[in-house]
Formats: C-alpha cells, sequence, structure tokens
C-alpha cells in the first residue's frame, strides 16, 4: 500500500526472513561466529537459543547460503514435529538419500555410508534443527543417535539445535543429560541494543530500495526501540505500521507521536485478543459437543465432496499434463504445479539438466551441450564450460534482488533426483523461464514460487582467473589482480605487490564480513563470487531488469 508512495521496491519491514535484507548486529555476528565455530571444531552438537523475534532463523538461513558447498553438506530441518521414523526420512531426503525405508536401523546405515563418503571427500557434514524446543524426548534420542556416527578422530556430522528458551529448560532436564554433555558450543541469541536498532531499520529502508525519501524521527526510534526492546521481528511489526500511519497522513518524516499511535493499535490488539484467549476453554467444549453431534450427519457428504474434488483435481491435472488446454484457459496455482511436476518427472535427469544448461548458456557466452556430451551432474556441465556454481537459498524477492541468471531446484516429492528450470530473464513483470514448462514461458512469480523448493545455483565465471587463496606469502599474477578487485571494493588500500600478505588477509576478513560471509581470510569461491558481483564482473546480470 505505502510501498510506492514512499519509493520502496517492495515493502522493507516484511515479516518473512529474507537473507537479501540480511543485518548482522554485534550481537548477531557473534552468534555467527559461534556457530562457525562449532561447526568447524567438529565437536559434535551446538545449540542457539534466543527470544521469539530474535533473528534466529535469519542467522541460520545466512549461515546456510555462506557455507562453501565445496567444503559443507547441509541440511535444515525446520518442522520438528516429527516422529523418530520420519526425522531419519526427512534427513535423507535433504541429503538426496532413499527416504521411503520404513525401518530406523536401515535409514540409519544409509546415513553413515553418506557420511563417511562426505568424510573422505574432505566434505563437512552439518545438520541443522530449527525450532528443536518442539521435539520431542524421542525424538531428540534418535538424534543423539544419529550424532555417534563418528571416526576415530572426529565425528561425522555436526549438529546444530536452534530454538527457544524452552530449549534450554528441555536439556537441563536429567533425561536430556546425555545430549547436554555433547554440547561442544551454545550461545544465547540477546537482542539488538538502541544503536543496532536504529542502524537495522536504516539498512532495511536501504535494501528495499528507498532512496531517502522517508526517514523516521529520534523520537519514534525511540519509541519503537522501547516497544520491541530490540527484537527483530517486533520493530519490523512496529515500524510497518508506523509507516502505513505515515502513509495515511502523506508525511515523509515519521514522528513521534506517529510511532506511538502505531504502538498503541498494536498493543490494543494484543488487550483485544486477550479476553478472547481466556475464553477458549468453555468455547472449545461447546464446539466439541456440536461437532460430536455434527459428524456423524455430515460425515457422508464431507467424503462425497472430497472425492468428487480429488477427481476434479485429478482430471484437471490430466488435462494440463497431455497440453490439451484449450487457447487462453486459464488454470489455478495447484492445478499448474501438479501439471508442471509430471512433466519434469517424465523428463530424465540428464535430459533435464541438458535442457536447463542450454537454456542458460547463451547468457553466459558459452557454448551449449551438443547431443554426444556426457551429463553426469549438474555441477559437471558447468565446470567443463570453467563456470562456477553459487549456492543460494531463500525465497524469490531474494533472488531477484541478485539480478543474475539462475538454475532453481524444484519441488518434487518421493523424486530421487532434483529437476531444475532455469531463470533467463524478466519481461513485464514476467519470469522468463527454460525450458518452458507445459509450454509457458514467461511465467508468474506465484507460479514459479510454487514449483520452487528455495534452493538454487548461480552460474559465474572466474573472469580474472584467481585462484584460491589462504596461505601468506603466495605471490602471482592472480593475487595482484585479488588485490584491484579488493581495492575496488574500498577494503584494501595497500599495494599492488602481488603477494598475498597480512594486509590483503585482512582485506579479504573485511570484505567477507560485510557481506555476512565466514571472516577466514581465504579467497574461496564464495568470495569471489560476492566480490564479482558487488563489483559487477563475472556474473551475468540478468537479461529484462534494469540496472539498480
Amino acid at each position: 500500500m505505502y510501498s510506492s508512495f514512499y519509493g520502496f521496491r517492495e515493502k522493507p519491514f516484511s515479516m518473512t526472513p529474507d537473507t537479501s535484507f540480511l543485518f548482522l548486529s554485534k550481537n548477531h555476528q557473534e552468534a555467527f561466529a559461534h556457530l562457525l565455530y562449532g561447526i568447524n571444531s567438529q565437536g559434535g552438537f551446538i545449540e542457539l537459543a534466543g527470544e521469539v523475534g530474535s533473528g534466529k532463523t535469519t542467522v541460520l538461513r545466512t549461515l546456510m547460503n555462506q557455507l562453501d558447498r565445496e567444503k559443507y553438506t547441509t541440511a535444515l530441518i525446520f518442522n520438528p514435529c516429527l516422529s523418530a521414523l520420519e526425522l531419519l526420512q526427512s534427513i535423507s531426503k535433504e541429503y538426496g538419500l532413499p527416504a521411503d525405508e520404513m525401518m530406523n536401523a536401515r535409514l540409519i546405515g544409509t546415513l553413515n555410508e553418506f557420511l563417511l563418503k562426505e568424510n573422505a571427500a574432505g566434505r563437512t557434514v552439518v545438520l541443522v534443527v530449527d525450532e528443536a524446543q518442539n521435539l520431542s524426548p524421542a525424538v531428540l534420542e534418535q538424534i543423539r543417535l544419529i550424532s555417534n556416527l563418528e571416526t576415530e578422530k572426529s565425528k561425522l556430522i555436526q549438529i546444530l539445535l536452534a530454538g527457544q528458551p524452552e530449549l534450554e529448560t528441555i536439556l537441563n532436564r536429567p533425561e536430556m543429560r546425555q545430549i547436554r554433555q555433547r554440547i561442544t558450543v551454545q550461545y544465547y541469541l540477546k537482542p539488538m541494543d538502541y544503536d543496532d536498532t536504529v542502524a537495522y531499520i536504516n539498512h532495511r529502508i536501504g535494501a528495499a530500495g528507498g532512496d531517502g525519501r522517508v526517514v523516521f524521527a529520534k523520537s519514534a526510534l525511540k519509541r519503537i526501540f522501547h516497544y520491541s526492546r530490540g527484537l527483530p521481528r517486533l520493530i519490523n511489526i512496529a515500524c510497518d505500521r508506523a509507516l502505513l500511519a505515515g502513509y495515511t497522513k502523506n508525511a515523509f518524516v515519521i514522528s513521534g507521536r506517529m510511532a506511538a499511535l502505531a504502538i498503541n493499535d498494536l498493543n490494543s490488539m494484543s488487550k483485544r485478543w486477550w479476553p478472547m484467549k481466556r475464553s477458549i476453554p468453555a468455547g472449545l467444549i461447546l464446539i466439541a459437543l456440536l461437532c460430536g453431534a455434527g459428524i456423524y450427519l455430515y460425515a457422508g457428504n464431507v467424503i462425497d465432496r472430497i472425492v468428487s474434488e480429488d477427481a476434479r483435481l485429478s482430471a484437471a491435472t490430466r488435462k494440463i499434463t497431455m497440453n490439451v488446454l484449450p487457447t487462453g484457459t486459464a488454470i489455478g496455482l495447484e492445478e499448474f504445479a501438479a501439471g508442471a511436476r509430471a512433466e519434469l518427472t517424465k523428463s530424465g535427469r540428464k535430459e533435464n539438466i541438458a535442457a536447463v544448461f542450454n537454456a542458460v548458456a547463451p547468457l553466459l557466452g558459452i557454448s551449449p551441450l551438443s547431443g554426444g556430451e556426457e551429463v553426469s551432474s549438474l555441477d559437471q556441465v558447468f565446470r567443463d564450460r570453467e563456470v562456477q556454481l553459487y549456492r543460494y537459498q531463500g525465497n524469490l524477492g531474494g533472488l531477484l534482488r541478485l539480478n543474475r541468471p539462475a538454475v532453481l531446484e524444484i519441488n518434487i516429492q518421493g523424486l530421487k533426483d532434483a529437476r531444475y528450470i532455469a531463470l533467463t530473464g524478466q519481461n513485464d513483470n514476467r519470469l522468463l523461464i527454460g525450458p518452458p514448462v507445459l509450454g509457458k514461458s514467461p511465467l508468474t512469480a506465484q507460479e514459479l514460487e510454487t514449483l520452487w523448493t528455495g534452493r538454487s545455483y548461480i552460474p559465474w565465471k572466474n573472469v580474472h582467473k584467481i585462484p584460491i587463496i589462504g596461505k601468506i606469502g603466495t605471490q602471482g599474477e592472480g593475487i595482484k589482480r585479488l588485490q584491484v578487485l579488493l581495492q575496488d571494493a574500498h577494503v584494501y588500500r595497500g599495494n599492488l605487490s602481488g603477494v598475498f600478505d597480512k594486509e590483503t588477509k585482512e582485506a579479504v576478513r573485511k570484505f567477507q564480513l560485510a557481506q555476512g560471509i565466514d571472516p577466514d581470510g581465504i579467497a574461496g569461491s564464495q568470495t569471489l563470487f560476492q566480490l564479482y558481483c558487488t563489483l559487477d564482473s563475472g556474473a551475468v546480470r540478468l537479461p529484462g531488469k534494469k540496472s539498480p
């Protein structure tokens, strides 16, 4: 509503975690460093706790995005309300392992073989469980058993449990002592202080495309901080409501009074909800009685409607899959998604990879695959053309802000091997894809989001041939080119010596910190991708979208 009025590309204070809006406060940076240390120390369990809305999920998603997939294999479980068997199946699926087995022991055996292979390849396997305060004792015990998978020297899997403060209480129970004793790193994420809160608000306004048209008065900032206590989620809620108040008054300065009105409105909403909550038990009894009587009377009708709806959807799916929709016929998102998944399932894995690669190749200026070339994996076909893949995990808004062609993983349950769609451009707010799905390209954002898992791969070229550097004293032209890029990024002021010295390594660390990357001082593929993107070099822009 107010976005165009204030010049925003999108709402700056959305409630959805979005790593493209990432702001690492002092506390978030410290949490990030603790998690990285825990993972790299390979000691076993890591614990991250914090209040609701403190930014735990954002930190976790950032961590997952920033772990170099050449060194780490990751999985995220964000629905812990599962049985022990369902948890093992979910973990197997996340790691691309067979997940249909119904026996815990066999799933554990397959997982152990996978972990040993990853260990032999030099990769660290990370399992992140969000909202871990909801785990049942049986599931926690299953996780403990998974943590027992190890070699003589180290654990085969690093397990990160993240949750609300109740997680601390659960893990401190006597029966949980075996897990508590295995936790090597723990961190409690505290709310932000006033200075970080102000910086956070300004950062999100800028990330949303704010051009200085709207500002929060100091009095408004103080009221929002007092209300939110430095919790990002409450800051977002208060700022969103305050911007709406400013919009209704055609104001570009959000005053303390506007912020107070917004906060009072939020408080009154919670007060209206509280009496309702207190009356729920009595109401539930009445509802239960009515439902009990009604179930018998209406069960037949409900079943008839379910069967009818299922038949309707099945027929629609068959119609879409057969590609015989009349010209101009509008179909629903569910029907489109069902047909698209059916079409992608029918295509073979190698055929799908080749088609996606050939859709992206012209944008990168590389030759497409010929019919006789071997296709073993998505990584391989790009590596053969000296193109690397940067892994992105997040939402569509964040991906589009990167403004790069990408290969998107498609969500198809029950399919062992992933299928992909290439994002190749934008045209009149539509997203161009390749190859077309159900004969359609472009798609709407809603159509694409219905299919996408949230994982994608952005192809880029190391055009300056900079080697992965970490050892002090390394010399060469590649290092001189790295120093030029760091200089252009305003983090290096030394000489272009061509020597990877302490000053150059510190410049790499500064850049990594600014980008939310593990600050190890090594110019790895992830760091180079971000450096190329920052300087608009090596990573091709998405056709059809204007440069910011």
